[in-house]
């Protein structure tokens, strides 16, 4: 978004000042004010033309209001539990996944996963509001989740998904002393046909790459840090199994739990681009307090 643009909250409306419109009146200046808006704003084609048809689209002197807060009613049931928000405007939330709470149900009756915390949060502040989480983390790793908060938040922030504009980076304690040399990680990854809960390298599986940095070494263990260029289902966990350094915790794919019942992964941070202003937005979430008593005991002081 152009810096010379600004843009308010109305209310349910968000009022914007493009500048003067060089067309006059009535419809080409309708026109005008909506190319203004797929070509410089990059609004959704998709959400202007809903608005459209819903008027949800007001001319007023300079400024250009959209309909685009609101009420919304979230179709999870409000579960009240402790939450940590790492970030939130208007149109983008940020919460810390705790391990072992699970994004959304997968299955009935169940109503202690994230999305329902976030029910609750709107619901104790009052607010009509139901925000879409964008990404998914494992039921046991922890870190943060990017929601958003209206439909053109969804519609900005899916397409940044899908274009690999969304950069996540996670932290890990692995089995071993991982080598410096390791950097990539290149292997495609499919489903385990002995396993259905598994993925394992497969030649004819999708493309996975993940990049490594060694951070800390310990005497039979490592923490690294990971950074995904791809999304596959439990990339992480199934290339650090595959070199030979299963991450601590999962037993799923060979790690030992003596030390921690669940695999060590953290979301160690995410960047985003903001779905109006356009720059990038980093939220950094610190590690759990169970990462710091691991961290003694694999180095022998506890």
């Amino acid at each position: 978004m152009s810096p010379a643009v600004s843009a308010n909250r109305r209310g349910e409306w968000l009022e914007l000042m493009p500048g003067k419109l060089k067309t006059a009146e009535g419809e080409e200046r309708l026109s005008a004010a909506l190319a203004w808006l797929e070509t410089s704003l990059g609004a959704p084609s998709k959400l202007i033309r809903k608005l459209q048809a819903e008027d949800g689209i007001k001319l007023a002197g300079d400024r250009l209001r959209l309909r685009i807060f609101p009420p919304r009613v979230s179709q999870y049931t409000p579960y009240w539990h402790e939450l940590t928000v790492l970030y939130e405007d208007e149109f983008c939330l940020v919460v810390h996944k705790p391990a072992g709470v699970k994004v959304h149900p997968d299955g009935a009756g169940q109503e202690a996963t994230l999305v329902n915390m976030v029910a609750a949060l709107y619901a104790e502040r009052g607010e009509q509001a139901a925000p879409g989480h964008i990404h998914r983390l494992d039921e046991y790793t922890s870190g943060p989740v990017l929601f958003a908060k209206n439909e053109y938040a969804q519609l900005k922030l899916d397409e940044a998904m899908s274009r690999k504009s969304i950069g996540r980076t996670y932290i890990a304690f692995v089995h071993g002393i991982v080598s410096r040399d390791l950097k990539v990680i290149d292997k495609p990854i499919g489903r385990d046909r002995h396993h259905s809960q598994r993925r394992r390298v497969s030649p004819t599986g999708k493309p996975a790459i993940t990049r490594v940095e060694l951070l800390e070494t310990y005497p039979a263990a490592s923490l690294v840090r990971l950074t995904l260029e791809t999304g596959r289902t439990h990339q992480i966990r199934v290339h650090l199994a595959d070199a030979g350094h299963p991450l601590i915790g999962d037993k799923l794919y060979g790690g030992k739990t003596d030390e921690l019942p669940f695999q060590a992964l953290h979301g160690e941070r995410l960047i985003f681009p903001h779905p109006l202003m356009g720059d990038d937005i980093q939220v950094d979430d610190p590690t759990p307090p169970v990462w710091d008593r691991l961290k003694k005991r694999l180095a022998g002081l506890s």
